[in-house]
């Protein structure tokens, strides 16, 4: 039970008893640092049903918390602030409590609630993920993580945009300039070799399009006109069209690709239960526009073309189906989403890991699927975040100037193998367990650094900085897990009894701090904010450091004392596990 959960029914029995009057809710906030207290509960709420100077108030409270429960040890009021001490002994039952709980702060998923989809990654079929798609990979599994553990069933999916032009121009760039290259051959990652074709087509496209513009065309003329591109849209119809060769080289191609995506995705540490196609889900709309047509929610111009008239809820007219009859991005989304339900029925909400480009899509696709009456409708959410800017700028696929998830995840192994042997921490290890550790803090590194900031928010990538081993990054926080570690190897008694002290200070901020994670899981899940989690870890790990560097732990005299902060440094270490666990990321035993 948590202290507000003890706190508050005798605070409203206090409110009853002393001013008879009644309330249903307490206002509670941590106490501030230059007071003392271990909970804040805000009285200024209370002035609109009950007349009188604030100070008294507190104190009448107050007095009734401290004859009433036996948590509750003094009091001091401030102003408009009843800040309450706790008494030791709750802290330790607490502690005693948890301390072996290996899943604190988890809830466990129940059989019979529905469950939430998380959509992440969706990448095009035409180029290797790039650091863009890192922050959507992390931000999506980690999200997917935490609602879980705040105790729903979870399935992680993604829909791969795997047709259209952007496919084709890497197909006919390969056709003509590949001489029949492989992965295999080539030596390189599928995802890679394709990538590198639609770069070649880019090149290629632009020297047609100055050699027209010399000609006399205006620029959006020789745009449409240039061969290479007219070659592509011929393509692209004889892909609709089911042309055999064309199929077969868009099958092959696109394997290629998601075996190098595959890679990918094992290097990160991110995983999926289901897959959607675009080339399968781009028709899936058809149907329930016409459904949408027969309930009056969609509306046909008079050249076939069909629409909705979002304008009464602020948004405009969309289009869900052109004129000739094909779909649009927003029909596939909305067959998409019925169909996902359709196979896995126990789905009530949806979330989309998609940037924050999109949206006004979004909007109106939530808007769409509500009208169109799916209850489930009530609970998606579009987990819009912010771009990814390098300190050298902006990325450009088309042009080649991406940064490649792999390039940049061997790029963080690296700069955590230059920064870890500067430290010279490292004697005893095998070249195996060097680049194991190397890896461990190089990929910790760039998962905290690209979580810790909220979704929302446009970030800035700088990997050095990220690699610290000092300040709110992954390597410190890592540091501290593994200095715990050595701590619990080197404590040669029996740690499992239970003990009771007299907390110090730095003691019970330490299991305060411990006490919040639940709380934050909680939030983080309803927020889907990863940041929460990250930031939490951070601030658990700045508490253990000022408590570690404060009070002796294997040099105390008072075995009882050794016994207490032996235990409770390897809860913070569960703690740290268990965080970081939700965002990804692994910890090491030895640093």
């Amino acid at each position: 039970m948590t202290l507000q959960q003890i706190l508050t029914p005798a605070i409203i029995e206090a409110i009853q008893n002393q001013f008879d009057t009644t309330i249903d809710k307490i206002e509670f906030q941590a106490t501030r640092k230059d007071f003392e207290g271990d909970i804040t509960m805000v009285i200024f709420p209370l002035l609109k049903v009950i007349k009188g100077n604030p100070v008294e108030i507190g104190t009448k409270i107050g007095n009734h918390l401290v004859e009433n429960l036996d948590v509750v040890e003094k009091f001091n009021v401030v102003a408009g602030f009843l800040n309450i001490v706790i008494s030791d002994a709750y802290y330790l039952n607490f502690f005693n409590e948890i301390k072996l709980d290996t899943s604190f702060g988890f809830v466990e998923v129940s059989p019979n609630s529905k469950a939430v989809m998380v959509e992440y990654s969706s990448p095009n079929t035409n180029k290797p993920l790039h650091l863009g798609h890192v922050r959507n990979n992390l931000l999506g599994y980690s999200v997917a993580e935490i609602v879980k553990a705040s105790g729903k069933k979870v399935y992680k999916t993604q829909i791969i945009n795997d047709r259209g032009i952007h496919i084709c121009k890497s197909m006919l760039a390969w056709q003509k300039y590949g001489n029949g290259q492989t992965p295999e051959t080539s030596g390189l990652k599928g995802d890679k070799l394709v990538g590198n074709f639609y770069v070649a087509f880019d090149k290629e496209y632009k020297v047609q399009i100055n050699e027209l513009m010399t000609q006399g065309k205006t620029e959006e003329e020789a745009k449409k006109q240039a061969p290479i591109i007219l070659e592509a849209q011929q393509m692209l119809l004889d892909w609709e069209a089911g042309k055999p060769e064309v199929i077969e080289l868009w099958k092959t191609m696109n394997q290629w690709v998601y075996d190098g995506f595959a890679q990918t995705y094992k290097s990160l540490g991110v995983d999926f239960d289901s897959y959607y196609y675009e080339s399968n889900t781009y028709l899936l709309g058809k149907e329930v526009v016409q459904f949408g047509l027969e309930k009056g929610i969609f509306e046909k111009d008079a050249d076939g073309s069909v629409w909705i008239d979002l304008t009464p809820d602020g948004l405009d007219r969309k289009i869900v189906l052109r004129s000739d009859g094909t779909a649009v991005y927003m029909t596939q989304d909305i067959g998409t989403a019925i169909q996902r339900v359709k196979d896995f029925p126990d789905v009530g909400g949806m979330v989309y890991t998609v940037g924050n480009e999109q949206d006004y899509h979004f909007k109106v696709l939530f808007l769409i699927l509500k009208k169109l009456g799916f209850e489930w409708a009530e609970n998606l959410y579009h987990l819009s975040y912010g771009m990814v800017e390098l300190p050298t700028g902006k990325m450009k696929s088309r042009e080649g100037t991406v940064v490649d998830a792999d390039d940049l995840m061997q790029e963080m192994t690296a700069t955590a193998q230059s920064i870890s042997e500067a430290l010279g921490k490292l004697e005893g290890y095998s070249d195996d367990e060097k680049a194991k550790l190397y890896n461990t803090i190089g990929l910790g590194a760039l998962k905290y650094y690209m979580l810790k900031v909220d979704p929302k928010k446009q970030m800035m990538f700088n990997p050095e900085e990220s690699v610290d081993f000092a300040g709110n990054t992954g390597p410190f926080i890592q540091y501290t897990y593994a200095r715990i570690q050595s701590i619990l190897r080197k404590a040669d008694f029996d740690t499992t009894q239970s003990v009771t002290i007299d907390l110090h200070p730095k003691e019970k901020e330490l299991i305060k701090q411990i006490q919040l994670f639940p709380e934050v899981i909680q939030d983080a899940a309803k927020n889907h904010s990863p940041a929460l989690v990250a930031n939490y870890t951070y601030d658990l790990v700045k508490e253990f450091n000022s408590f570690y560097q404060n009070v002796s732990i294997l040099g105390e005299e008072d075995q009882d004392k050794k016994v207490f902060r032996v235990q409770l440094s390897k809860k913070v270490a569960d703690n740290i596990k268990s965080a970081f666990q939700l965002l990804g990321i692994e910890v090491p035993e030895r640093m």
